[in-house]
């Protein structure tokens, strides 16, 4: 795919939803931050369905730090992998409060530093929260880069890579929400919708399905 494709690619995205928002529910940084943290390898609906009962009752480090461990747990149980991840959070909010005066960093390194939070996860915090240009490469991400032939690579770091380096500058902050969101609705992973996708003429997948026929 040549850089001319990949402009227009990315400028239809702008033109269909020009403010891409992340499905999670959050009001702060660090309501995001909890809320990636609970979503790996789980849906956003479920991790929103938790933190609808989680937040009013505790939505700071120090407030869900004063739930411990198995009363978090409460809360996220319909979550997969809650006591793994009701142990992570708690661990997250004693080091926020101790090294951080209760606040998220901003920095990668630092947020990579904390339980349960991985380079994905920091980059969703980064971009989402701080505005930054990162790519936080996801399954849906991952497919519609080979697929489309937008950024192929072997794995999640090599796709990564190429997004910051391919995608104009204009588009990065926003490109991951696009990315995500062509992938979970359009571009999906047992049959893509080619028959309704805005960049169906620009994408290097060949095997492009058809309509469904009408019943």
């Amino acid at each position: 795919m040549n850089a001319a494709k990949r402009l227009e690619i990315f400028t239809r995205f702008r033109a269909a939803n020009p403010s891409p928002k992340t499905e999670l529910d959050y009001t702060t940084p660090f309501e995001l931050l909890i809320a990636v943290l609970l979503s790996a390898q789980a849906t956003d609906v479920s991790v929103n369905k938790a933190t609808r009962l989680l937040y009013p009752v505790a939505n700071t480090p120090a407030t869900i730090l004063a739930l411990g461990v198995d009363e978090l747990a409460s809360y996220i149980r319909t979550i997969g992998l809650f006591r793994t991840k009701a142990k992570n959070v708690i661990a997250t909010c004693q080091i926020l409060l101790e090294q951080h005066g209760g606040e998220v960093p901003r920095d990668r390194a630092s947020l990579e530093a904390l339980p349960g939070v991985g380079r994905k996860t920091a980059n969703v915090v980064m971009n989402t929260a701080f505005g930054e240009p990162t790519m936080a490469v996801d399954t849906h991400i991952f497919r519609v880069s080979n697929r489309t032939g937008i950024a192929p690579g072997k794995n999640v770091d090599i796709v990564e890579q190429k997004l910051l380096k391919f995608i104009p500058k204009e588009f990065l902050h926003d490109a991951h929400h696009w990315l995500i969101l062509h992938g979970r609705y359009t571009c999906t992973a047992r049959k893509p919708q080619c028959w309704n996708c805005m960049i169906a003429d620009l994408c290097d997948y060949k095997d492009k399905s058809p309509m469904p026929a009408v019943v």
